[in-house]
C-alpha cells in the first residue's frame, strides 16, 4: 500500500472537511495516510473532535510535534505528499525554506526531492492572494517541482486527489 503523507494547516473548513474530503477518501483509494498537522490545525481538530476521526483512518500516529532524539521515526518516508489546505502563511513559509514546525519540516525535506511527489493546495482570501510576495512563493514551488492546486471554499477538496501521481511514477 502506498504511503500519502497527508499535510494540513490551520485553514477555513479543515475541521469540518479534512477528514470526510480528503483523508477517507485518500484510504479508500487505498493510500495508507501518515497525517501530520501544523500546531494550530492539530488544536483545531482536536477542539472539534475531527482529530479522533482522523486517527480511525490510519495504523499511524497523527503527528503535529517533532520526535525527541533516539525515538524511532512515526511514519515511513512517503513518496508522495499532498499539502491540503495549506494556509498563506505555511505556504509561503514553504516557499521559502522555513521549517518552524513538524508539517513544514516534512514538506520541506521532501520539496525539491525528485523520488518524492509534493502537490500543495493553497486556501486563501482574495486580500492574502493579492499580497506583492505572493506570485513569487507560488513560482517558487513551482520551480522546485511542486505542483501547485489552489482549492476554494466553495467546492470539494477531494478533486485534489485525482492530481495525485500513482505511487513510483511521478517524474520531475
Amino acid at each position: 500500500m502506498a504511503v500519502l503523507g497527508l499535510v494540513a494547516a490551520a485553514c477555513f473548513g479543515v475541521d469540518g472537511r479534512l477528514h470526510d474530503e480528503i483523508a477517507r477518501p485518500a484510504a479508500e483509494r487505498g493510500w495508507r495516510l501518515a497525517i501530520t498537522l501544523t500546531p494550530t490545525a492539530h488544536r483545531w481538530l482536536k477542539t472539534s473532535g475531527e482529530y479522533d476521526r482522523l486517527t480511525e483512518l490510519t495504523d499511524l500516529p497523527v503527528r503535529s510535534e517533532s520526535r525527541l532524539p533516539g525515538e524511532p521515526r512515526p511514519h515511513p518516508d512517503p513518496a508522495t505528499f499532498l499539502f491540503v489546505p495549506a494556509s498563506a502563511s505555511s505556504t509561503a513559509k514553504l516557499a521559502l525554506g522555513i521549517a518552524d514546525n513538524q508539517a513544514l519540516t516534512v514538506l520541506c525535506e521532501a520539496l525539491g526531492n525528485p523520488q518524492v511527489h509534493v502537490s500543495v493546495c493553497p486556501q486563501l482570501s482574495e486580500a492574502q492572494a493579492g499580497h506583492p510576495a505572493w506570485p513569487g512563493h507560488l513560482a517558487t514551488l513551482r520551480a522546485a517541482g511542486a505542483l501547485v492546486t489552489p482549492v476554494s471554499y466553495d467546492q470539494p477538496w477531494t478533486t485534489v486527489l485525482d492530481a495525485l501521481p500513482v505511487a513510483g511514477t511521478h517524474q520531475p
